[in-house]
């Protein structure tokens, strides 16, 4: 293990490493008061060498480490990836390419729902980790020499196993399977939130469509607040205040300040913050063609549940059968989906989710397939 501190030693290691068939990566953040995650450390191993870099050092260039990401020659492995990307993406603009993520790879080969990374170092690797660095605050500095080994670790243990998984995916021949799972990590819109799309994660209490106008706006106005001042969006505005906001929308300054728990963002923005006032006026004035409209759930037919049931039973049957984790394939709303419509508009039928479960589930449904139990175990029979 190498822990680099400077540019011209970062320059030297990544040259190392850029004729390495894969390389290893995980990162120790923080975020707890920040919108951002604050990138404290980065491992990195190839084959044979592992370094820790030091971003938190002043003056360190992390150019040669983003230019070896960018490489699309050497495959970069991470386990459970989509925080350690959202890192990358946020310091420099882009993903790394091409991605190999060994918790979605172990879910493939049957080892389960979200496997973790302890589980896969132990059946794999035959190794145990170190937990007493686990609650380590990673921005504190000097790092002590066993807080170091625990993060090293993270990418010497995923050596073995993304070659173990990699071996697995070549036998079974569900490498393309992986494929498809990674286009979705390796694309930017899934790191991006854009303001104004906010509102959709928030429960709201009316459907009526000035009030949603209101809800969004509002919502919008904390998200740009927070991203543009790096806080936490609750700690910018709690959700029960959006909601009391768009109820009760404030027209004037003084009556924003009688708000209960109104934060001074929202009273005298500075530094290029978004006006809130002005975007809780122009919600008023949108035209009503221009307002969101409740999310509606699709209602779904009377008495559909034990179809739901008997196709929770297929899919755990396929699974097993199969070597491959339910939740990659479909979850109960899916399920729920696929029992009222044959061509419902989900993964589970399409590619090789309908090979494995999806085709299966459509005869089962037209009575081409059967369910019984023989000797504990259920059992599938074509019609």
């Amino acid at each position: 293990m190498i822990t680099i501190t400077d540019t011209k030693s970062l320059e030297a290691a990544m040259g190392s490493l850029e004729n390495a068939t894969y390389v290893t990566v995980d990162t120790e953040f923080k975020r707890t008061n920040t919108y951002w995650p604050i990138l404290c450390l980065i491992q990195i191993a190839g084959p044979d060498e592992a370094y820790i870099i030091d971003p938190l050092v002043d003056g360190i260039d992390l150019a040669s480490f983003y230019a070896l990401m960018a490489n699309r020659d050497v495959l970069k492995v991470f386990h459970a990836s989509r925080q350690d990307l959202e890192i990358f993406f946020h310091e420099n603009g882009e993903l790394p390419h091409p991605v190999f993520d060994t918790q979605i790879a172990a879910m493939v080969c049957g080892f389960g729902d979200s496997v973790g990374y302890e589980t896969l170092v132990n059946q794999l690797a035959n190794q145990q980790i170190d937990k007493s660095s686990r609650f380590t605050d990673w921005s504190r500095r000097p790092l002590s020499k066993q807080q170091l080994n625990y993060a090293i670790g993270d990418v010497t243990h995923l050596r073995v196993i993304y070659e173990q998984l990699a071996d697995k995916l070549g036998n079974n021949g569900r490498a393309e399977w992986l494929r498809e799972e990674m286009d979705d990590l390796e694309n930017p819109a899934t790191y991006v939130t854009p303001p104004e799309e906010a509102w959709l994660r928030l429960k709201t209490r009316s459907n009526n469509r000035r009030f949603l106008a209101l809800v969004r706006a509002i919502a919008a106005w904390r998200e740009e607040t927070a991203q543009k001042s790096d806080i936490p969006r609750n700690r910018i505005m709690r959700d029960d205040l959006i909601m009391e906001l768009a109820a009760h929308p404030p027209g004037n300054v003084e009556e924003m300040k009688a708000v209960k728990n109104i934060p001074k963002q929202a009273v005298s923005p500075r530094n290029g913050m978004p006006n809130l006032l002005n975007a809780i006026a122009a919600a008023k004035k949108l035209p009503q063609d221009q307002q969101p409209e409740a999310r509606k759930q699709k209602k779904l037919p009377r008495g559909i549940g034990p179809t739901v049931d008997l196709l929770k039973v297929l899919l755990k049957q396929k699974c097993e059968a199969e070597g491959v984790a339910q939740k990659l394939i479909a979850n109960v709303a899916d399920l729920e989906l696929l029992a009222a419509d044959d061509n419902a508009d989900i993964a589970a039928l399409r590619g090789w989710r309908r090979e494995v479960f999806g085709s299966d589930a459509l005869e089962l449904k037209s009575g081409k397939l059967a369910l019984s139990v023989r000797q504990n175990k259920i059992q599938v029979t074509k019609l």
